[in-house]
């Protein structure tokens, strides 16, 4: 069995036996058990989600009337857009140009919009950039049908808001939890394309995963990544065209947005203040605390947890009571 190199937390991992992935090494041989383990770089210092530029079924959803989802093309704004995501993600992953080692490896859904996304934002980076592309199907757009019949889909959009945007499945379609199930089977492949070392990362390089899809699977992505609950999700608000979230990798071993984004940019996008303490804290986390700083989290599930065993004996036992 692979071991995974981040778990279900998002925790950088440090394999308990022989590891198949050939690019590790460590930045320290401290023994001390005491002290906090140290970080494989060959974990990505970066995971990227972009959403795809402004499609022709953006600017009009008669589009989807006549032309298959994953035929619609981008509009002239939406490859001025993706150029530009581009050049702004140079930025960030060579801060600013004063960085010199890293790499870049770029996952993408098959649709037309965000292939011709890629296509535009390639032009920032030259080839010895690039350790390679893979088209992946599992980071597709939520399937909505096939051709679909614009009132019809308002009538089925307004239902949607009624019962559940994460449960509502589309007729002959797909819901978010649908689309949730694929997006972690992704995640899984990709881990071990890491701990494999099938990306022939070299680790003197800073690694940067990025991830052209489309908006309801990047905050799926997310969903998944961080463990946020369902009612979470119902808040998040969509991405705008070509906008993108870094997840990046803090001193202490945690992948958080807060290293790169600010609080503003994280209440904007629909997360909660609890979600965004969370964020902080994990920017700087020791990775072995996590269980030990987020009562948030707990909280989420039980309405009241006794801090021990004899604290507030009565009171529970006339919970049950009652």
């Amino acid at each position: 069995m692979i071991n995974s190199t981040v778990d279900d937390n998002g925790h950088a991992q440090i394999p308990d036996h022989q590891h198949h992935c050939h690019c590790c090494h460590f930045d320290s041989h401290n023994n001390n058990n005491n002290r906090q383990k140290p970080i494989p770089k060959c974990l990505p210092k970066r995971i990227i989600l972009v959403r795809h530029g402004e499609s022709e079924g953006n600017r009009d959803d008669a589009m989807y009337t006549v032309t298959p989802d994953y035929r619609i093309p981008l509009t002239p704004k939406g490859i001025g857009q993706a150029k530009e995501a581009g050049s702004r993600i140079f930025d960030v992953i060579s801060d600013n140009g004063t960085s010199d080692n890293w790499k870049v490896y770029f996952y993408v859904s098959p649709y037309m919009r965000t292939r011709s996304t890629l296509r535009e934002m390639g032009r920032a980076f030259s080839r010895r950039r690039v350790l390679g592309v893979r088209e992946e199907c599992r980071i597709r757009e939520q399937d909505f049908g096939n051709f679909q019949v614009a009132e019809r889909m308002k009538v089925i959009k307004e239902t949607r808001e009624r019962f559940g945007r994460f449960f509502y499945r589309f007729p002959e379609g797909e819901s978010a939890a649908d689309v949730y199930d694929r997006v972690s089977s992704f995640l899984e492949s990709l881990w071990r394309d890491i701990d494999m070392n099938r990306l022939h990362h070299d680790p003197n390089d800073d690694l940067n995963l990025v991830i052209i899809s489309h908006g309801l699977a990047s905050r799926v992505f997310l969903m998944k990544w961080f463990k946020w609950t369902v009612e979470q999700f119902e808040y998040l608000n969509n991405l705008g065209n070509c906008e993108f979230r870094v997840i990046q990798l803090g001193l202490g071993g945690e992948y958080s947005l807060a290293v790169h984004h600010t609080e503003e940019e994280m209440l904007e996008w629909g997360l909660s203040p609890e979600m965004i303490s969370d964020q902080k804290w994990r920017a700087h986390a020791n990775r072995s605390s996590w269980n030990d700083k987020c009562p948030w989290y707990l909280d989420a599930f039980f309405d009241h947890l006794a801090n021990s065993d004899d604290d507030d004996y009565d009171e529970v036992k006339s919970n049950f009571s009652d």
